[in-house]
């Protein structure tokens, strides 16, 4: 049996909603935001891990597009490039019309599939990106911004994060409230990067699904970026969504202690560990030459795919690549036309048909769905919160 082309033939009618891409910053760092420097309908391989045919090839049908910024932008610095992230989404929305759909429900999703065009969200990563206001969340999802994740590499002052000295113990007060605002607003709450206090806490008090945009399992690889069982186990009752993501740091015990040496390498040069410009990427193949990298494979991600499914249970999972938001990627997943790799690899372990749509497409849909519901019910109840952290935590907003 062609496990590969009967892969294709299943995107092309359950395609992926992916849950997290870094394009707008990559932009942002290589470029400067100039489209005509990076055009994404030309081949960017090399430069960039996606471009719109690179995902039509692995089968892409919805993209959250990351409008992340770095946690060193606090207060305004930070809303203000969040703005400029989600500027240049919608740029390349206006730029690729034929290909590209804006999409701010899971109707739009369906709406996208039957077009053939790649149905594209976005998602804030972190909650420094509303500067601690509850009116720039609500305005963020005016924008289309449908979800937010809480944290991002560093606390912020209502959260934890998963890669920071614990401070709060999981949420405030304040971010408590803002999860109920997000709720209210249907904005999903996304707790890849925090803490498992905050993991907890946020479905203890979330009344629509949460999503984990780009996590794998912690059980298979001990990673605070990862996801515990106990969490996994507690998504059939809130009805949320486990994304796996593709960074081999986050998915292969191998690769934990290389990549702390090769951040170090990085920080050294002067360069951020994060940094995907040319320049950066050309210190990490030197780093990796002298070090060779261990290498993760289209197995190790179905490997953490096989132990959700088993915790969490099939309506809640998916995936998230992580794609350009990270400087080394599995063999086999180098870039956006990888999925029908893994699709194969899975059908190879005996996933059925119906699962692998549930894991590509319809769990992702369903989710977003559900959110809507809720915020609708939300909405007929009460109105928009103006609680501050003042209020709540007695902190001065930065």
């Amino acid at each position: 049996m062609d496990h590969l082309a009967r892969a294709r033939e299943l995107l092309a009618v359950h395609p992926v909603v992916d849950g997290h891409n870094d394009l707008p910053w990559a932009l942002r760092e290589q470029v400067g935001y100039d489209l005509d420097a990076r055009d994404i309908a030309a081949d960017q391989r090399g430069l960039l891990h996606t471009d719109l045919n690179r995902l039509r090839a692995g089968g892409v049908g919805g993209q959250f597009w990351s409008v992340y910024v770095r946690t060193d932008l606090t207060g305004d610095a930070a809303v203000s490039a969040t703005l400029e992230q989600i500027d240049i989404v919608a740029e390349l929305i206006a730029r690729y019309p034929t290909r590209l759909r804006r999409a701010l429900t899971a109707d739009d999703l369906e709406k996208a599939r039957a077009e053939g065009r790649i149905a594209s969200l976005m998602g804030a990563e972190g909650g420094h990106s509303i500067n601690n206001s509850l009116g720039t969340l609500r305005a963020l999802y005016d924008l289309g911004v449908r979800y937010m994740t809480l944290t991002h590499n560093d606390n912020i002052d209502w959260a934890d994060s998963a890669t920071d000295l614990p401070r709060l113990g999981g949420l405030s007060a304040f971010g408590h409230e803002v999860v109920r605002e997000m709720n209210r607003v249907g904005m999903l709450v996304d707790l890849s990067h925090v803490a498992d206090g905050v993991m907890r806490d946020a479905l203890a008090t979330s009344t629509a699904p949460v999503i984990f945009s780009h996590s794998s399992a912690r059980a298979v690889c001990d990673h605070p970026r990862n996801i515990p069982d106990d969490v996994l186990a507690a998504l059939p009752a809130n009805g949320g969504v486990a994304m796996a993501t593709f960074v081999p740091k986050f998915v292969l015990p191998e690769a934990v202690a290389w990549t702390l040496a090769a951040d170090r390498n990085m920080r050294e040069h002067g360069l951020h560990h994060l940094d995907t410009t040319p320049v950066a990427m050309r210190i990490h193949e030197d780093f990796e030459a002298a070090h060779p990298r261990p290498e993760a494979t289209v197995a190790t991600i179905a490997d953490h795919l096989d132990h959700m499914r088993a915790v969490a249970g099939i309506d809640h999972i998916g995936i998230g690549g992580d794609y350009d938001g990270t400087a080394f990627t599995p063999r086999g997943l180098e870039d956006v036309s990888g999925y029908p790799n893994l699709i194969a690899e899975l059908l190879r372990r005996n996933w059925s048909e119906g699962d692998l749509a549930k894991l590509t497409w319809q769990n992702a849909v369903r989710v977003l769905r559900d959110a809507e519901a809720v915020a609708r019910d939300e909405q007929s109840g009460r109105g928009p919160s103006h609680a501050t952290i003042a209020e709540l935590d007695g902190q001065r907003t930065r």
